[in-house]
């Protein structure tokens, strides 16, 4: 009975896949999403995407490290009943490309990478929430292309400044930031394994998933993030410019036992944004806490995005 259920479940994909002429997966909260790619510059994106015909902006979700699309499952399902959602793999992940060198994993690609799902989607502007590394990008997005953004929602990584405050001023900040230096030498990534890498992911389905994608990814593309673009000693705070600010309301969320990102960076936030900025911290939650308290994020994103 189980082997004829599994075999039904595999003809009506390939069914689905012939009449659309897209794969389509359907997750185990019952979301269908459509798996397609952007073009960056020759790089392709892959992205998954739900709620397509639904109006108004899409919410574009940025995974960061480890990680990939599926870090989103619990939001995507709520969020799509009213909202086109779009969820992405970072270049270097999953399906997406893995360009080699160093210099392809600039912000300024990465937040094309972005940008060129935006357009894919047949939208002007959209909704940025990025989480860890997503969440630099998504912070970049918003203060370099304000004319796209129309809110920003940002998961354990505070504002620019105010990390590189934290860095230049907090001894703490700078001894939990050691993983960060380990991954800019020379060779880190042959250290890594996809068992290793998942091994935060708690659940065992999910966890499977994760192995998986690891497989696929390139582990020296994941460093080559913070080879490029992470801060190296000796930390500077820099200094404040127009250029750094964000015009759009701005909803943060922080796990606060997320050991990488201490939350005294979130002080002082508002001094770097124009718009209306809401912040909510999860006590019980880690770094992961889009997983750890998916509920809570969940039910955070969609009233604030119901104002």
């Amino acid at each position: 009975m189980a082997h004829s259920l599994r075999l039904l479940c595999v003809l009506l994909t390939i069914f689905q896949h012939e009449i659309r002429g897209q794969e389509t997966e359907v997750l185990d909260s019952g979301l269908e999403v459509t798996h397609r790619y952007a073009d960056h510059g020759g790089v392709k994106i892959h992205y998954v995407s739900a709620g397509e015909e639904l109006p108004g902006a899409p919410v574009i979700l940025i995974h960061g490290f480890p990680d990939f699309w599926y870090s989103w499952r619990h939001q995507m399902a709520e969020l799509a009943k009213d909202r086109h959602v779009i969820a992405l793999d970072l270049r270097g992940y999953n399906r997406s490309d893995r360009p080699k060198g160093v210099d392809q994993y600039a912000l300024p690609l990465l937040v094309g990478d972005v940008l060129a799902v935006l357009q894919a989607s047949g939208h002007e502007k959209g909704i940025f929430c990025g989480h860890d590394w997503g969440g630099m990008i998504a912070w970049t997005i918003a203060m370099s292309r304000p004319d796209v953004v129309e809110k920003l929602i940002v998961l354990n990584l505070p504002h620019p400044q105010g990390l590189a405050r934290e860095l230049a001023n907090n001894p703490k900040q700078q001894e939990n930031a050691a993983y960060a230096r380990r991954f800019q030498q020379e060779g880190a990534h042959e250290k890594l394994t996809a068992q290793g890498l998942a091994s935060w992911v708690k659940e065992a389905g999910a966890k499977r998933r994760y192995i998986e994608a690891f497989e696929r990814s390139d582990f020296e593309a994941m460093l080559n993030y913070y080879k490029k673009n992470y801060p190296k000693p000796p930390y500077r705070a820099p200094a404040d410019s127009p250029e750094r600010r964000v015009k759009c309301p701005v909803l943060l969320i922080h796990g606060l036992d997320d050991q990488a990102l201490l939350p005294g960076a979130l002080n002082n936030t508002w001094e770097w944004i124009d718009g209306d900025l809401t912040l909510t911290t999860i006590p019980d939650a880690g770094h992961f806490v889009q997983q750890d308290a998916a509920d809570l994020v969940t039910r955070t994103i969609r009233a604030w995005l119901g104002r």
